[in-house]
């Protein structure tokens, strides 16, 4: 048995406690407990295996960081239209322990690296397909009335992150009263992209680390506690744009109109015109791109992650693609070039 490190004793009783309360006819054994993953929030994962040899999922979520409710509302709807997620066989929302089911170790993250690396079309083209087909169905399938909204303060709160975090932190940057009108303009061309697209469930962080390679079946969908009620194009955007794995563009722009077509085909409220939607799904992964490069380098400076620094050059490469690609956007390119130094030789004019 591996040692599970706890942050405080009192944690530990919880756990403890709660585990000796579930139904012995789950046949669990508490000396295989190990850990299965951690987070990049407070959120880690145990793995826990029964007499028969099956294994479980424990997501440790403290509660004074973390609702689990959302995660055991949205699973039991899941499951309810076929997309494929974890059962919850158990959970002390209070507490912030569930017990799942387990859908294995296969992320797609590493057998598409795998598959990228050795050139293997036959498998990464399955894999990134069936991703797209199951977000069509979680689009088309799930209520997101009962979502929180995806609103102009929530995007503006996540651009912040950017703002604070990487600008200010990991540069030493302070914008001057011009950049700021810059970031102010920018700001609100992205806000109104969000804000004018056809609103839908929106996983938010719909990217190859939270899918899981299920066999014949199609993917596993895990991190949705966070979904919203947002812009129909982001969650494609975090798919072909992840943060950490790059496709060509002539790749990206291949799933991208096989996806359109078929959410098109399913009454999606795509645009109609792919050319805009393809603006929809870039503006919409710039704003995302953003957003984590703030969130990546709070990781290194304020949990101790620096890890995730390493990710930051993909970050910035894809944000100044776009934002040099359309000219309302040309300030932004500005801001990012003053980070990066001399990525970008452009001239624009702020009207």
């Amino acid at each position: 048995m591996t040692t599970i490190a706890w942050p405080n004793p009192q944690r530990h009783d919880a756990f403890q406690s709660w585990l000796t309360q579930l139904p012995a006819e789950l046949g669990l054994q508490p000396a295989s407990l190990r850990e299965a993953n951690a987070d990049a929030s407070s959120r880690r994962y145990l793995r826990l295996d029964d007499a028969a040899g099956r294994s479980y999922i424990v997501m440790d979520a403290p509660p004074e960081s973390n609702d689990v409710r959302p995660f055991v509302r949205i699973a039991a709807e899941m499951a309810g239209h076929d997309l494929h997620a974890p059962e919850v066989i158990a959970a002390d929302e209070a507490q912030g322990f569930l017990l799942l089911s387990d859908l294995g170790n296969s992320t797609y993250l590493p057998v598409l690296l795998q598959a990228q690396a050795a050139g293997d079309q036959a498998r990464i083209q399955p894999l990134m397909r069936a991703a797209s087909q199951a977000l069509v169905q979680w689009q088309l399938q799930m209520d997101a009335s009962q979502l929180p909204v995806y609103d102009e303060a929530f995007v503006r709160r996540e651009l912040q992150i950017f703002a604070e975090w990487c600008v200010q932190k990991e540069y030493g940057q302070q914008w001057n009263e011009i950049q700021l009108k810059w970031w102010e303009h920018s700001c609100q061309v992205l806000v109104q992209n969000m804000l004018d697209q056809p609103q839908v469930a929106m996983h938010r962080d719909y990217m190859v680390r939270n899918l899981m390679v299920c066999g014949e079946q199609s993917p596993g969908i895990l991190d949705f506690q966070d979904a919203v009620r947002g812009p129909i194009a982001y969650d494609l955007a975090s798919l072909l744009r992840d943060a950490f794995i790059s496709w060509d563009e002539e790749q990206e722009l291949d799933w991208a109109i096989r996806y359109w077509e078929q959410a098109r085909k399913a009454g999606l409220p795509v645009n109609e015109d792919f050319g805009e939607f393809w603006r929809q799904v870039e503006w919409c992964g710039l704003q995302r791109h953003l957003k984590i490069l703030g969130l990546f380098c709070r990781l290194k400076h304020r949990d101790g992650k620096p890890r995730y620094a390493e990710d930051l050059p993909r970050l910035f490469a894809y944000a100044i693609k776009v934002s040099t690609r359309y000219v309302q956007l040309s300030p932004l390119t500005h801001l990012l070039q003053d980070l990066q130094g001399g990525m970008v030789d452009t001239g624009f004019t702020l009207r």
